[in-house]
Formats: C-alpha cells, structure tokens, sequence
C-alpha cells in the first residue's frame, strides 16, 4: 500500500484515483463495507483505491481536550487499511494551513488537480473546508464541473443499530469485548513497542512491558486478562493495567503495563498486540504499595482462570 504524506508530495504519478474521504478511526465493518464499495469502483475504472484521512484528527486540532479517544493509532489504522485491500491511502497533516482552507480550494488542490479523481465515496453528512463550508452538494457541484462522480454512502447497520466508532468507543468503555468485536469484524486490541519502565512492577514480583499509547485518550481504563501477540507462536496470557498508575507517581497519559504469566525474556523493543479478552475492575489508588502489590496478585489469579492458565504452568 502507498502511502502520499501531504499535499506537496502530489505528483502526476497520482492522477487518476477513486477515494473516500475521513477519520476511519477503528476501520470497523462500516468502513470495510465502503472500501469494498471503493475498491470495486476502482477494479470498474481501472484505478486505485484511495483513502484520504487525516492526522492528527479534526476535533483533537480544534478543540484536543474534548476529542474522543482514538480506538487505532495511525499505524495500527494503516495497517488495518492496508489488510483491506486499500491501494493507496492520502495523508493530511491538519493543522493551521489545511483549517484555513477553503471548500473549494480543497476540492481543487486534492482532488482535482492532485488525486485526479473519478469517484467519490462520502457521506451525505460530510463537512469541510474553513468553517465547515463544504458539503455533499457543493461536492455534487464540483464534481459535475471537473468530471467526477459523487457518491452517497449509506448507513451500515448491525442489528437495528448504526455501526459507528462512536458505538465501539461506548461498548469497550463498558468492557463489551464481544460487541466491539462484532461491530469491528475482529478482536480489539492496542500495539505497541515494549519501551524501559521504573521497575516497579518487578519489585513487587509481577514485571510488566510497558507499551506508550502514542494516543491523547484511550478508549480504555482499568485493569484487564488480556492475550499478547509477537513474543511466541501463540497467544500469551496475561493480566495489565491500563491507565496512570495513581498509587505509584502518576502519569498525564496513559500507559498500558502488560505482566505475563511464566514468562522470561526480554522484550525491550519487541512490537506487542495485546487483546482484551476481560474486564476485571476499575484503576483505583490504594494506600500502600502493599495494598497494592496484594490487589495485583489477586487480579493475577482471576485472569489465570478465565484465560484456563493454571497457575504456575
């Protein structure tokens, strides 16, 4: 899959494209369903399938604080994109420059005289441009004048209810691994690369990797049985804390602590995809480490049985 990181890496070698165009925050069924759309509109016309996103998104430049929690990372989402068959994804940097664009200098820039565009894949409700000026029908609009076709997408549902990141960010938050899965056509899960911690969790006798979330919010909080992927051919159980360690020095960001059970090795710098499989309480501070140490290894104990992981195995 290429990847083109901002305009001003546009060359002739890109004209000629079908596209879609948003965040894809999680590439759940939803979006699978519209880059299926695209990518045979592609196989139709000849052309690659394209996916216009940006980073960082809209609402964490406009007003960070009040973003919701990213459920994939960039490259966790570029991947995802790249498993679906997309072609060739279009990288925006939003920031002052493209916030002050207009609607129609937008469509120009990227689609016209960049992308070349032939289709268009976007949602009836779909705003952008400087003051959110831009609509499906300017689109409409634009299209007809510069040779291509704008698309509708339509809602996909699961059940009687909209497939939306929104809904997945909801279902995690109440620890519905099982609906986030559904509604994501996969097993929910955070990557990272195993970083250098304070040890803490050694002295205390259960030694975590320590994954840095890269991400402003996490969909996630608290204490979970989890499955890690790239330290053996299998899955490896285990027991970790997302959150900001509040009994140990506390953190601005979340860090997510992974300890596995029987395992020796080093993993410093290893790539982990650790999956949650259950919820087992909520991050709390307690009033000694102590305390804290005794809660672990209780949590040690729960997630070894729901995970059928006898304990010292």
């Amino acid at each position: 899959m290429k990847v083109i990181r901002g305009l001003h890496n546009l060359t002739s070698l890109h004209r000629g494209s079908v596209a879609t165009i948003g965040n894809f925050d999680g590439v759940h069924l939803g979006h699978k369903a519209v880059f299926g759309r695209l990518l045979a509109e592609g196989r139709a016309l000849c052309l690659p399938a394209t996916v216009i996103t940006f980073e960082p998104q809209a609402m964490e430049y406009f007003a960070p604080d009040a973003a919701p929690a990213r459920l994939t990372r960039l490259r966790e989402k570029l991947a995802a994109l790249a498993d679906c068959g997309v072609e060739q994804v279009m990288l925006l940097e939003f920031g002052p420059r493209l916030a002050r664009m207009g609607a129609r200098e937008f469509v120009r820039r990227l689609l016209v005289d960049g992308l070349g565009a032939r289709h268009l894949l976007v949602g009836d409700d779909f705003r952008f441009g400087h003051g959110r000026e831009g609509d499906f029908r300017l689109l409409r609009a634009m299209g007809r004048e510069h040779g291509f076709a704008v698309e509708n997408l339509h809602t996909i549902t699961h059940g009687d209810q909209r497939v939306s990141s929104t809904r997945i960010r909801e279902a995690l938050a109440r620890g519905e691994f099982e609906v986030a899965r559904r509604l994501l056509g996969r097993t929910y899960r955070i990557c990272g690369r195993v970083a250098h911690g304070n040890q803490r969790g050694r002295d205390m006798g259960f030694p975590t990797a320590n994954l840095n979330l890269r991400r402003r919010v996490s969909p996630l909080c608290g204490v979970y049985a989890v499955l890690a992927g790239g330290i053996a051919d299998h899955p490896w159980p285990g027991v970790a804390n997302l959150g900001t360690r509040p009994t140990v020095e506390g953190s601005a960001r979340s860090l997510l602590e992974v300890h596995l059970f029987d395992f020796a090795g080093d993993l410093y710098g290893r790539h982990l995809e650790v999956e949650f499989r259950r919820k087992l309480r909520d991050e709390r501070k307690f009033g000694s480490f102590a305390e804290l140490k005794a809660q672990i290894g209780r949590d040690a104990v729960t997630a070894r049985e729901l995970l059928g992981v006898p304990t010292g195995a």
